[in-house]
Order: C-alpha cells, then sequence, then structure tokens
C-alpha cells in the first residue's frame, strides 16, 4: 500500500536523520490517465494528481523522479505540462544522487523510497485522496 511506504520512508528520514528521501513517479495510469493512443499523447491527470503532486515537489527534502516508459518526444511533452501545472521533477528514469554501494547496485535501477507504479498495485482512482491525507500528517504546511 502506497501510505505504507510513505510512512516507512518519512519515518526512517527521521530515524536516520537523512536530508531527503527519493519517490519515483510513473506516468501512464499513475498521474496521467491514458488513450493508448500513438498519435496524441494524453494529457489528463487523475482526480486530485494535480494538487497533491503541486505540494509533493515543491517539498525540498523529497526529490522526485519520473520513471516512465514513454518516448522521449513525449517526455519533453510532459516535462512542459507539469512544469504548466506547478508539478516539478529532479530527474527522469534515473537517481545520479544514490550511487551503487556493497548492500546495491544502482546502475540500471534507480534508488526509490517510494515508488508510484499502477503495475505495483497503485490505484490511481483511490489513492491519491489517501496520499495528500498521509502527506498532510506529516507535512501539514504543505496545504498552503
Amino acid at each position: 500500500m502506497i501510505t505504507k511506504a510513505i510512512t516507512n520512508a518519512l519515518e526512517r528520514k527521521k530515524a536516520r536523520n537523512w536530508d531527503k528521501t527519493y519517490w519515483g513517479f510513473d506516468i501512464h495510469e499513475t498521474m496521467i490517465i491514458p488513450n493508448w493512443s500513438e498519435e496524441k499523447v494524453p494529457l489528463q491527470f487523475y482526480p486530485f494528481v494535480k494538487e497533491v503532486m503541486q505540494m509533493i515537489s515543491q517539498q525540498d527534502d523529497i526529490v522526485c523522479i519520473v520513471f516512465t516508459c514513454s518516448h522521449p518526444e513525449e517526455i519533453v511533452i510532459y516535462q512542459e505540462y507539469f512544469k504548466e501545472h506547478g508539478i516539478y521533477f529532479d530527474y527522469i528514469n534515473e537517481n545520479p544522487e544514490v550511487h551503487s554501494r556493497a548492500y546495491g547496485n544502482y546502475d540500471k535501477k534507480p534508488y526509490f523510497n517510494v515508488l508510484f507504479e499502477d503495475k505495483a498495485g497503485f490505484d490511481p482512482n483511490t489513492d491519491w485522496v489517501k496520499v495528500k491525507a498521509i502527506f498532510l500528517e506529516y507535512y501539514p504546511n504543505a496545504a498552503g
């Protein structure tokens, strides 16, 4: 469950005195409603995505990473779309801040503390409102 992943990451951050956590976000069927078109890039958010992603991406202690199989030209369109809506990502399909060590090899797999991915069980129709609630518990000032 995504709320457990968020809680675990933020509690470990606190306990281990980390400066930041790393959150990965798939695009399709997670943030953006797919249209399965080869001609038109889908650009419709699921409910709550815009609001929640604005709050998350504006935190200095959360590194936001797009984790997508989108084509390079689509990624450019998404970068602009997200920026237009006040959503900012630090990296795309990489996390150069975390390097391989004895306990993990991150040469081909980016390191995340939290991963928003429909293929791993994230439900964009129900989970964004849960993410908002748990996020505001840890970041009460993010609501404005």
